[in-house]
């Protein structure tokens, strides 16, 4: 386990923007972390942490693109503020693989090529890995309903489904 500290910059923090120390726990690693008490966790991540899996898309929760788990749940990280996560264990896309392998989520949307532009690709990996977590990739219709949080510009959403499909008839253990 790693511990890291990291200070906002000094030209972040101003008497109306009051700064926080907050303690994040990442991908199996402490931070501790000092910045603007507005920064949402995707900012943390990206622009404090350089974890740029998690992509700012609409910065609105309406497309997907930031997700990641909180604690095994999904979240889309544009939305809640950093500070609201300390003591919770955050996975991002960066944390999936283990001891270089790839999760098999990973590997399921390389092999089935699910992805185009990549934009989305880490988000819906993240939400998938949750969606077969929480047992509602039983059915195609389960699948589309509970990915629907999660957009492709592109229209891989076959491939997509495909991929989760694949990890869920083969038995990988897609869990954390």
């Amino acid at each position: 386990m790693k511990h890291v500290e990291i200070s906002a910059r000094p030209s972040e923090e101003t008497p109306e923007t009051p700064s926080v120390d907050v303690t994040l726990n990442i991908n199996g690693d402490t931070y501790r972390m000092r910045f603007d008490s507005r920064v949402t966790l995707l900012d943390a991540l990206r622009d404090h942490l350089g974890l740029t899996g998690a992509k700012k898309g609409c910065d609105q929760g309406a497309c997907g693109a930031c997700t990641v788990l909180v604690d095994g749940k999904r979240v889309v990280s544009c939305l809640g503020l950093a500070a609201q996560y300390e003591g919770r264990e955050i996975t991002t896309v960066e944390g999936l693989a283990d001891n270089g392998e790839l999760h098999p989520m990973q590997d399921a949307f390389a092999r089935h090529d699910a992805f185009q532009c990549g934009y989305c690709t880490p988000g819906q990996i993240m939400s998938a890995v949750s969606l077969i977590a929480e047992g509602r990739a039983d059915t195609e219709a389960d699948v589309c309903e509970f990915m629907s949080g999660n957009i492709c510009r592109c229209g891989a959403y076959p491939n997509i489904r495909a991929a989760i499909r694949d990890v869920v008839t083969e038995g990988n253990d897609a869990s954390l």
